[in-house]
């Protein structure tokens, strides 16, 4: 993963490199003490993963992230917390409160690491068209339910509440949350929460710690972030 490191503290500017040393996967491109010397690296050369320090003289680190497109994924140094709301609101992948250890450094890598691999997961094109609906026992019957008419899995315990698109009451099936992920195709459906899984298409806005379908609010898990905010980013250039 190629990377750019940018802050205008020469000493925290060594310690970075150091840190950026340590990780296999990394590839330290170039080193700057100011985002405007970086402006044209990060344009011209496939960078990946910006590391950035937020309060610098002329451009800030905040600034410097909305004045570019496309964005590469960045990881936020910081001394000060307050940074930290501003920077989800960028989408960063992490912020660092200065000191920095290597080990919270590690952790932040990793993330981007994981996001980087998941925006750059090949298409697997199947031979043979896959079914686009599967069938439930509910009701007594063996219920068919296409994939395209779900819109949210509600898990209840031993049940689950599908609720579909055009119909008012959600099929109620004995069925593990388990079960049904490992039925649902990956490329139209994202687990946000322990009890909630959603349509990728019928999610009409994520906010911090929360995923809507239409005026429904759905709670993302703690343990769900990091996929969500790669779902996220990985259309925002797209």
């Amino acid at each position: 993963m190629r990377c750019v490191a940018i802050d205008d503290e020469e000493l925290a500017l060594e310690l970075l490199e150091d840190n950026i040393s340590k990780v296999p996967y990394l590839e330290l491109v170039g080193s700057f003490n100011n985002p405007l010397e970086a402006i044209s690296t990060i344009q011209e050369q496939k960078i990946d993963l910006v590391f950035l320090d937020i309060q610098m003289p002329g451009l800030t680190g905040l600034q410097f992230i909305k004045s570019l497109n496309p964005k590469p994924m960045f990881i936020m140094i910081t001394a000060y917390e307050k940074y930290a709301l501003d920077g989800f609101d960028l989408d960063v992948v992490d912020y660092l409160l200065k000191p920095v250890s290597l080990e919270r450094f590690i952790k932040a890598c990793n993330k981007a690491w994981e996001l980087h691999k998941l925006k750059n997961k090949p298409i697997e094109v199947s031979k043979e068209a896959e079914p686009a609906y599967f069938f439930i026992n509910a009701d007594y019957s063996h219920v068919k339910v296409d994939f395209a008419d779900i819109i949210w899995v509600e898990g209840l315990k031993d049940y689950l509440r599908i609720h579909l698109k055009g119909n008012a009451k959600p099929i109620v099936a004995r069925l593990s949350m388990k079960s049904i992920e490992e039925q649902l195709p990956a490329s139209m459906f994202i687990r946000i929460q322990k009890s909630y899984i959603v349509s990728i298409q019928h999610i009409t806005s994520v906010r911090k710690n929360s995923v809507f379908v239409g005026s429904i609010e759905l709670p993302i898990g703690d343990n769900y972030k990091d996929q969500v905010l790669a779902l996220v980013q990985s259309n925002l250039n797209s």
